[in-house]
């Protein structure tokens, strides 16, 4: 079953409006060949969780330019797995580097600044995401 595509789902945590770069992203993975699902903005923690678990995603990325991520970041990290949900959440956007510790704390696989390249986001994807969510491979 190694040719099912990685899914991915990507979204705007809370308030945060912005998202041309989240955007971007999910264009970067459709090329790379991931499956995107995106859920838009202003989208609650629970929102996601429901979707992360019906979808059986193997990744859930969020992106964050609110400075709301040291709240919303780890309460869907919580929320999906209480829902029995295994799959990493990545978050990108502008991250202050002091908030990286307390975010990898709290279950944030990966954090992608703005600078970061789409290559680096793609590989780190297939490294850490192919079949390690919530789906039978």
């Amino acid at each position: 079953m190694k040719n099912k595509k990685i899914r991915v789902l990507l979204t705007k945590v809370g308030l945060d409006g912005h998202n041309w770069g989240v955007l971007a992203v999910a264009m970067a993975l459709r090329d790379a060949g991931m499956e995107v699902i995106y859920l838009g903005r202003h989208v609650k923690p629970e929102q996601i969780a429901k979707v992360a678990v019906e979808e059986g995603v193997d990744i859930v990325g969020l992106s964050s330019l609110s400075d709301a991520h040291r709240v919303l970041a780890p309460r869907v990290v919580s929320l999906i797995r209480e829902k029995g949900c295994n799959a990493p959440v990545i978050l990108g956007g502008f991250v202050q580097p002091e908030d990286v510790p307390e975010l990898k704390q709290n279950g944030i696989a990966e954090v992608f600044g703005i600078q970061t390249r789409f290559e680096d986001i793609i590989s780190w994807i297939r490294e850490n995401g192919g079949g390690k969510g919530n789906r039978e491979m």
